[in-house]
């Protein structure tokens, strides 16, 4: 999910993707470019999500997947309950010939100030990893798939990181019923983050 007014007009919440091939030099939000082919126009991306999570209130979830198709190595984007968006095909990744040799999950903000205090904008909820369920940010059953057809397992060893600890946190746990899970967020600029 993203926040973004420059691209969007808007501080609506809204379902993106965003794909590079060369670390972050390059790179492109939802179709703005070729690359991501979308076979399902039902789901819009870069369009607005609701209903939302509410800080000490109702939590909704949403379920999103990647998976590699075995005999093309493309890479499909599945939403919900089985929806499937479209793929990023396997001739844009160099790198990501046979597997992937990393997953992120988590949170971004991006500061365009390089000079001068931190950014006040939010992560997630603007509350910290600590106040946990239904008030800070959190992703749930985070599994990787290994072997084809796709075998989903938990993180075989997750680690979490944090670059500005002070502005926003992440704490990783794990349960039964939520698998490996995170709490993260923050409110960006503070009297700790200045």
């Amino acid at each position: 999910m993203q926040v973004c007014r420059t691209i969007y007009g808007d501080d609506r919440t809204r379902l993106f993707i965003y794909y590079t091939v060369d670390n972050y030099g390059t790179g492109c939000y939802n179709l703005k470019c070729s690359g991501f082919v979308q076979t399902n126009r039902k789901i819009v991306l870069g369009g607005s999500i609701a209903p939302l999570s509410v800080y000490n209130g109702p939590q909704y979830d949403i379920t999103l997947k990647i998976e590699r198709h075995a005999k093309t190595g493309n890479w499909w984007l599945v939403f919900g309950n089985g929806n499937i968006v479209g793929y990023w095909p396997a001739s844009l990744f160099r790198e990501l010939k046979g597997e992937a040799y990393f997953a992120h999950f988590g949170g971004e903000v991006i500061n365009l100030k390089t000079r001068g205090s931190h950014t006040t904008t939010q992560m997630g909820s603007g509350h910290f990893d600590t106040e946990g369920y239904r008030k800070a940010a959190y992703i749930r059953n985070m599994q990787v798939a290994v072997n084809s057809p796709n075998v989903w397992i938990d993180l075989p060893e997750p680690e979490y990181t944090m670059e500005k600890e002070n502005c926003y946190a992440i704490k990783g746990r794990y349960s039964k019923s939520w698998g490996n899970y995170i709490y993260f967020g923050g409110p960006g600029k503070n009297a700790d983050c200045p």
